[in-house]
């Protein structure tokens, strides 16, 4: 692989990890509402959940979902239900209070980070879109060393920019914004979770 083709790659990794999609929405709702550190760990797992996506691409994924649709539709409908699940819990708990981040977050680095990892990995789309990337792109006697240079730069983008989202919605203003209106807030970011998960499972 030609240094150009590598940057094509690169460029087409990181307009998918920029995407709007479940792992970005997770990241702005956790930053605002839990802080910068809890969205750092968060974002560490979705970093992790794409390379596993990834990685399943490179090895043939996509033929597989081709062979035996029935896998691609039980990822789905197992994700979209879940990203559902998350949804209600949302609605659930608009009502409460924001915890009090002022000293230890309330979220464990260890939950944040499973909460990340979870919530990328129940959106097979990244499998998908990333078997696309890879199969018009990567020739297949690619070297493994360029392969694992791929991965790395897929989990740097996923996990900066998750991280960057997570920092802007931890922002004083847009937290103060937030305590104004978390009832709605959370409710809003519980109705797009549960349309993203609908779609997932539906498409």
């Amino acid at each position: 692989m030609t240094p150009a083709a590598f940057l094509a790659v690169a460029a087409l990794l990181t307009m998918g990890a920029v995407s709007p999609g479940p792992a970005v929405l997770m990241s702005a709702r956790t930053g605002v509402s839990e802080g910068m550190r809890t969205g750092f760990f968060l974002a560490l797992g979705i970093g992790l959940g794409a390379v596993f996506w990834a990685a399943l691409a490179l090895s043939g994924l996509a033929a597989l979902f081709r062979v035996a649709p029935g896998v691609l539709w039980a990822f789905k409908i197992a994700g979209g239900l879940y990203l559902i699940w998350m949804a209600v819990g949302m609605w659930r708990h608009a009502a409460e209070p924001l915890p009090d981040t002022a000293g230890q977050p309330p979220r464990s680095a260890l939950s944040a980070f499973r909460l990340g990892l979870v919530t990328q990995l129940s959106n097979p789309k990244p499998a998908v879109v990333l078997s696309a990337i890879f199969i018009g792109t990567v020739p297949p006697e690619t070297p493994a060393w360029v392969l694992v240079s791929l991965l790395t730069f897929l989990f740097t983008v996923e996990t900066l920019w998750n991280t960057f989202v997570a920092r802007i919605f931890s922002l004083p203003a847009t937290r103060r914004a937030y305590v104004g209106a978390k009832s709605l807030m959370d409710r809003s970011f519980g109705t797009l979770l549960a349309l993203l998960g609908a779609k997932i499972a539906v498409t």
